[in-house]
């Protein structure tokens, strides 16, 4: 089902036609997440004010919807960017950052995706959990579970999405008839803050040519995984993680993702 050729040809297509992602996204992760789509060969953008999300999802070829820094402004933007990317039919990855945690992340995230239009939910063990309404442990925007845990859960939701990624020590992905774990990634990943935030975005790059979801969001997580494991090889630390992160994303092969690729079922 995922294959190491499948992959390379989705990153291949991403940097053919460089397709722009409008990311309505938080301060802490913009720096991260747009620099690895230019990684990638994406070109991204950060546009959230309401007076200009449509023409901006109307141009864009996948949205990325995060509530990381969350408030009403920011939520105003994610509700007129998913009304606009579902008139204009684009793709929709939703990361619902802390949910679990607080009311109001809870409840936004649950209203988001109740909404429709979403076509895949990125998150942790915990925010999977919280969305699902199962018991999920959470510390602010971390998990204290494992993401295998909820793999059940994660289906129920796949009522009003098509595909939901539980990422953590393994990425689990749920559709509605399928499912995958992938084992690529390490540890020191934890350690660099807006990795799971990037993950989402590579998932809204793969939505942009990719037209299954489900290939899509696993796709982009095993990119994810092995770049990260480059990068733990070829650094000492957090901050040089970051930096080969980077470039093992502009650098990264076919012959690399078939070497690496570890899908677990």
């Amino acid at each position: 089902m995922i294959e190491a050729q499948k992959v390379w040809a989705d990153v291949a297509a991403i940097r053919a036609g460089a397709p722009l992602v409008h990311n309505v996204t938080n301060w802490v992760v913009m720096d991260l997440t747009a620099n690895a789509l230019l990684a990638l060969g994406a070109s991204p953008v950060m546009a959230h004010a309401v007076e200009e999300v449509e023409e901006m999802a109307a141009l864009a070829g996948a949205v990325v919807l995060n509530m990381g820094t969350l408030d009403q402004s920011w939520i105003a933007s994610m509700t007129a960017t998913l009304a606009a990317a579902r008139k204009h039919g684009k793709p929709v990855v939703f990361d619902p950052v802390g949910a679990g945690a607080t009311r109001l992340r809870t409840q936004t995230a649950q209203r988001m995706v109740e909404a429709g239009g979403v076509s895949v939910v990125r998150g942790n063990a915990s925010e999977i959990a919280a969305l699902a309404g199962a018991a999920g442990r959470t510390k602010g925007v971390d998990s204290l579970d494992e993401s295998l845990k909820f793999a059940d859960a994660a289906a129920g939701l796949t009522a009003m999405c098509d595909v939901v990624v539980i990422s953590g020590e393994k990425d689990v992905i749920v559709g509605r008839d399928r499912r995958c774990v992938l084992a690529n990634g390490c540890a020191l990943m934890t350690r660099v803050t807006g990795m799971g935030c990037t993950a989402t975005a590579l998932v809204g790059a793969f939505l942009a040519v990719q037209p299954d979801p489900f290939l899509a969001a696993a796709h982009a997580m095993a990119v994810m995984g092995i770049a990260g494991e480059l990068a733990r090889d070829a650094g000492a630390g957090p901050g040089s993680l970051r930096m080969h992160f980077l470039d093992a994303l502009h650098n990264l092969d076919e012959q690399t993702i078939a070497a690496r690729l570890r899908i677990d079922r």
